[in-house]
């Protein structure tokens, strides 16, 4: 009776959908892990205007570094789209391996972009998470998608 009052209050919770565009990626990302494991389902947009703080050539040159680890016939596979990224970046804040955190990660949506369905939705803004606050060096996930390798045409 328990499992079934957890499926049902879980299954009421309505879509968060979060517009990436001026976004810090860390502190946007640790917001939406804690609402996955709060039950709600998370659709993020624009995932390539995301922004990323520190400098490009340090942020690109440690992506080139972790980027050569693996064979590229077996694996580990890393990619280079910003849609992935985000929720490569989201999977490490979840308990991943374990059901409750498999299961979160399963409500988890990330778009290029804005498709048509969301257009005239409400979206959700993460205060704490805006980067016009930062001071220092900053550049967008879809500029350092394209500088590790993103084929933006595939």
């Amino acid at each position: 009776m328990n499992m079934m009052q957890t499926a049902k209050t879980s299954a009421k919770k309505s879509a968060v959908i979060v517009n990436g565009e001026g976004l810090i990626l860390g502190r946007m990302c640790s917001k939406i892990a804690k609402s996955l494991l709060n039950g709600e389902q998370v659709i993020v947009v624009n995932a390539e205007k995301i922004v990323i703080s520190g400098k490009k050539k340090v942020k690109v040159a440690e992506a080139h570094k972790f980027l050569e680890v693996g064979a590229p016939e077996r694996g580990p596979f890393h990619s280079r789209r910003p849609d992935r990224i985000v929720r490569k970046t989201v999977r490490g804040m979840v308990p991943w391996r374990q059901p409750k955190g498999k299961t979160a990660y399963k409500r988890l949506k990330v778009y290029l972009g804005i498709p048509a369905e969301f257009k005239d939705l409400k979206m959700e803004t993460y205060k704490e998470a805006d980067a016009s606050k930062l001071t220092g060096p900053n550049f967008t996930l879809g500029e350092f998608a394209v500088l590790i390798g993103w084929n933006q045409g595939a």
